[in-house]
């Protein structure tokens, strides 16, 4: 291929590079954070009810399982290419530019909506338990909109801040969720209020074709109930966007994303056990919007429960903490190959802050018009979390189904390989995400459907001028030196630009 330009080194001195400070638990810790059990549970845990009754929760080993099989290929595939911007380096490095160019687009509007999904939450389920208010959507929407602005101030002026952060607010979440789970378990205990019965109750719903797998159009309630662990357990590979501020990502991010998929897994699956076995009336709990806030503060008392759903607050906004500076990251690594809209400002790092200020302003200011739009309506939650969990299985399948083909001709791993497991591990995660995409034929998922179809349509007029305009060689990305030269620089060897 032609020469390596300088803006695919990102480990050359100058002055568009990200520092390398990322520890292995400050890793693992983006990878939960991402994840986190209290976001995903509280934001998806009424849908649940609605659709599955409580008997959905029992879903929740199956998707472990199936993310876990997907972590392994993604964290395989990132000890290949420990580049920052993950499905857009691995898809265009391996597959090719034009299609990786697709999934870098389609990563952006997961990243931006899945934001909105999450910090929506506290406006909408968290304070309004906690606080003692009935909030309506125009309270949700700014409420949210200065989270988001908090979320961007603190990345755009440190990362090492933020890393600090979100580690703290981790192992709180870790130690908190702990705490909770077993207060819940003791407290329901002593109060004789546990009725686990309740775990195989299907609510208002019929039992008669309860475990069907629907109809065209329908999905069966069972099925539905998968949607609570798809939208909780992803965003775990958002430890490979941070590749190139990470010390050994090779070996590093693969090892935090199954760590953090176990962990999530173990830790919410008894965590849905316990407010399920304690949530009482079944029908006032399924109708309520906060029906988790409303099981811990009647269970544990209003002092506690605050405490605790203080503590939920601080997970969720590191969340979405982690999710901002993931798509910040994105944004900045496809400017840096000259590939996204707006690319000769969005690819500069601030030369005191050492951080993409103008790539984090642009992911905060779209995650603030999505937010715009979907908060008008009284089922802006279920829409923004639908969406955040149709797009990530769109790219898990096409980043999964890339390495299937072309595993034998990958570059050597440099610190994670799955050995004689390989061939079961993609098929295991291959049946689960062909499986879990046909979830979303369900007429419900219309409005998600038509946001991830609009998005695409704008990325698409782009991607139109980009070939117009340079042709599909201009487009071609720098080949797999670039990734040496990051490994090189890993080890402190020198890298001359001049000699490639």
């Amino acid at each position: 291929m032609s020469s390596i330009p300088p803006s695919a080194l990102p480990h050359v001195a100058g002055q568009d590079t990200l520092k390398r400070d990322v520890t292995a638990f400050q890793s693992f810790a983006i990878a939960f954070g991402f994840v986190s059990i209290a976001t995903g549970i509280f934001t998806a845990y009424g849908a649940m009810l609605a659709t599955s009754g409580p008997m959905g929760i029992w879903t929740w080993p199956i998707v472990v399982i199936g993310q876990l099989m997907v972590a392994f290929v993604l964290g395989s595939l990132s000890a290949r290419i420990p580049i920052t911007g993950y499905a857009y380096q691995w898809t265009s490095r391996v597959a090719n530019p034009v299609l990786g160019w697709v999934m870098g687009w389609v990563s952006f509007t997961f990243l931006v909506v899945v934001l909105c999904a999450v910090d929506y939450t506290i406006a909408s389920t968290v304070l309004p338990a906690m606080l003692h208010y009935t909030g309506g959507t125009f309270d949700a929407w700014w409420i949210t909109t200065l989270v988001i602005i908090a979320q961007a101030l603190l990345i755009a002026f440190s990362t090492k801040a933020t890393q600090a952060f979100n580690a703290m607010a981790v192992t709180l979440e870790l130690i908190g969720m702990s705490c909770l789970v077993v207060l819940l378990f003791v407290v329901g205990w002593y109060r004789h209020s546990l009725d686990f019965s309740l775990l195989f109750n299907t609510g208002a719903l019929s039992h008669a074709g309860y475990f069907s797998l629907g109809t065209l159009t329908h999905v069966g309630p069972w099925f539905m109930g998968t949607l609570l662990g798809a939208f909780t357990i992803v965003g775990f590979e958002s430890a490979a966007n941070l590749a190139e501020e990470t010390n050994e990502p090779a070996r590093v991010v693969p090892r935090a994303m199954w760590q953090a998929i176990v962990s999530v897994g173990a830790l919410g699956m008894l965590f849905l056990i316990a407010i399920t076995a304690l949530l009482g009336d079944v029908g006032a709990m399924t109708a309520s919007p906060t029906p988790i806030a409303d099981v811990i503060t009647r269970v544990l008392g209003p002092v506690v429960g605050s405490l605790l759903l203080l503590l939920v607050i601080i997970s969720i906004f590191a969340c979405g903490l982690v999710i901002l500076m993931s798509g910040t990251r994105l944004v900045w690594a496809m400017s840096r190959d000259e590939r996204f809209p707006g690319w000769q400002m969005l690819h500069r790092i601030h030369p005191t802050l050492r951080t993409p200020v103008n790539a984090t302003i642009l992911v905060s200011m779209v995650g603030e018009a999505i937010l715009s739009i979907f908060s008008r309506d009284t089922d802006a939650l279920f829409v923004l979390f639908s969406a955040a969990t149709l797009l990530p299985t769109i790219i898990y399948t096409v980043s999964v189904l890339m390495y299937a083909i072309r595993r034998n001709s990958l570059p050597p791993s440099q610190g994670f390989s799955l050995g004689r497991w390989e061939k079961p591990v993609v098929t295991l995660a291959l049946l689960w995400l062909v499986f879990e995409l046909t979830i979303f034929r369900d007429e419900s998922f219309f409005k998600p459907w038509l946001y991830v179809l609009v998005m695409l349509a704008i990325g698409g007029v782009y991607l139109v001028w980009l070939l117009a305009t340079r042709g599909r060689h201009g487009l071609a990305m720098p080949d797999m030196i670039a990734v040496d030269a990051i490994l090189d620089a890993d080890k402190g060897a020198e890298y001359d630009t001049a000699a490639h």
